[in-house]
């Protein structure tokens, strides 16, 4: 806590200096965030009659959010965005135990500078910002997420524009291989990862289109440089396909071995075209097209679970995602159905993956294991996560904002879940951890053919006043995962399966 003080105390001089120096504007805002959960995302509950469950099942933390901006025209202005946060109450380490001055999480979450070209309408924002790929139906599948870029973008009339970006996401995060006398070799040598991103957003009465394209290169030793784990879990890692993609889970035992990655730098291409047509309200259609492809870094030995054998895989991903949402908004609430369908693996591990890679995804159809609110009442967990849907289908409907007191809403939605991965892709799983969920992973289900969920959504929102509001969140998911098909992974252990719940309460105060 006398690091927050502090810091608020040096922004607050550092604000009084710049109004007596200049005609700087600061403006601050931000929010507080209050969360209790019950949650059970034990999907197995049992291997070999142990019991696996090694967490808790209710939680209590909070987060808080600082953005200033020091506005001097409406061509030139700066931002700096504090988070302090996640809390866990109770927990030493993240200063929530008794006393409260153990080391809170402290972050720069962005910090950035946005200013037009001189004699242009070409505006630019440097530093560490928001990346939001364009999307439409459900958030983006590809990124959206903090990362350091430039982005530039320029309108040449109301119906036509242009964006680009160069983000870096990753660079001089490699420790480096040390050499038999002890020392250290190849230090933050081919470890950067760049993304060149170009978009034409159009917007024409009553219809709205975004066709964007992005090139990326990744370094060969980006993926052993000790950056965040997210970057493994979507599918950028070009071998290591995603937590729980079959032919690797080195969390489990059947790790990549005799691999052949030798190559400096793979390319990866991204593509999507967001449509949102709005022309006959209250009808609203959004349709979403993506498609991506990370170039093969080379081949690898993974053993097949069920018969023993060596295959050789390949790590080239490729895949491709639709989407659709269609609402139409009624006086008392917005009825409306979506859906999806992403490719899945093959059975055969030799021609790489077929699930489509993403970066740091937010999918939010659902509220349950997708982020329909965007924070969760338990970090960490399996569930509010950043979704990407690859290797699934789905469809669902939803009753949004459905109001019966004044100030307080209601959205009720049944989602179906279903898999595109081939049931033969378990042999290469290798989920010999007991702890470890059947196809679960921070980025979602891994989904067979032969599997399914049932997802069930009730949030409410109720408006306390102008700038506070609680959020209830219940959820229930029914688990229809076939075991038949997961007894490899489990070398033929018996297990048992359950199904998943939480309540999730939310104060949010923003200002």
């Amino acid at each position: 806590m006398k690091k927050i003080v502090v810091l608020l105390l040096a922004a607050a001089a550092l604000a009084g200096h710049a109004r007596a120096a200049s005609a700087i504007d600061f403006r601050m805002k931000g929010d507080w965030m209050f969360g209790f959960g019950l949650v059970d995302t034990n999907y197995v509950k049992k291997v070999g009659g142990n019991n696996v469950k090694t967490t808790d099942d209710f939680a209590a933390l909070q987060r808080v959010r600082l953005q200033m901006d020091a506005v001097a025209s409406e061509a030139l202005s700066g931002t700096l965005y504090f988070e302090i946060g996640d809390t866990p109450w109770g927990r030493a380490d993240r200063g929530g135990a008794l006393g409260a001055d153990g080391n809170n999480v402290i972050k720069v979450k962005r910090a950035y500078l946005d200013w037009l070209v001189p004699n242009t309408d070409l505006k630019l924002r440097m530093g560490l910002q928001g990346v939001t790929l364009p999307n439409a139906a459900g958030g983006s599948t590809f990124w959206d997420d903090d990362a350091a870029a430039i982005t530039a973008s320029y309108a040449f009339n109301e119906h036509v524009g242009l964006t680009a970006m160069w983000a870096r996401p990753y660079n001089d995060n490699y420790a480096g291989e040390r050499r038999p006398d002890g020392s250290m070799r190849n230090v933050n040598f081919l470890d950067n990862v760049d993304m060149f991103m170009l978009s034409v957003p159009l917007t024409f009465e009553g219809v709205k289109l975004t066709p964007w394209a992005m090139y990326g290169m990744i370094g060969k030793n980006t993926v052993t440089g000790g950056a965040s784990s997210t970057y493994y879990d979507y599918g950028t890692r070009p071998f290591v396909m995603a937590i729980n993609d079959p032919a690797i889970n080195a969390n489990t035992g059947n790790a990549i071995f005799n691999a052949n990655m030798n190559k400096a730098y793979v390319s990866a291409v991204y593509a999507g075209l967001p449509v949102i047509i709005d022309a006959f309200e209250p009808l609203r259609i959004e349709v979403d097209l993506n498609y991506a492809y990370v170039e093969s870094r080379g081949r690898f030995d993974v053993r097949n679970q069920a018969d023993g054998q060596i295959r050789r895989g390949d790590s080239r991903r490729e895949g491709w995602l639709a989407k659709a949402l269609v609402e139409y908004k009624l006086d008392w609430g917005t009825p409306g159905i979506f859906g999806w369908y992403g490719s899945g693996d093959d059975d055969n591990v030799k021609n790489g993956s077929e699930r489509m890679p993403s970066f740091s995804p937010a999918g939010y159809f659902t509220s349950f294991i997708g982020d329909g609110f965007g924070w969760g009442t338990h970090a960490g967990r399996a569930y509010d996560q950043s979704l990407h849907y690859g290797g699934t289908w789905g469809i669902g409907a939803q009753i949004k904002d459905v109001s019966f007191l004044e100030d307080l809403k209601h959205t009720l939605r049944v989602t179906y879940w279903g898999g595109t991965n081939s049931t033969k892709m378990t042999d290469y799983l290798g989920m010999t951890d007991a702890t470890t969920t059947v196809g679960v992973s921070p980025a979602g289900f891994y989904l067979t053919t032969a599997d399914h969920l049932v997802e069930i959504n009730l949030d409410s929102v109720y408006q306390i006043y102008e700038n506070l509001d609680a959020r209830l969140e219940l959820g229930y998911i029914i688990n229809g995962i076939d075991k038949g098909t997961w007894n490899r992974s489990f070398h033929h252990s018996s297990y048992s399966k359950s199904d998943g719940y939480k309540a999730g309460l939310i104060f949010t105060y923003k200002f």
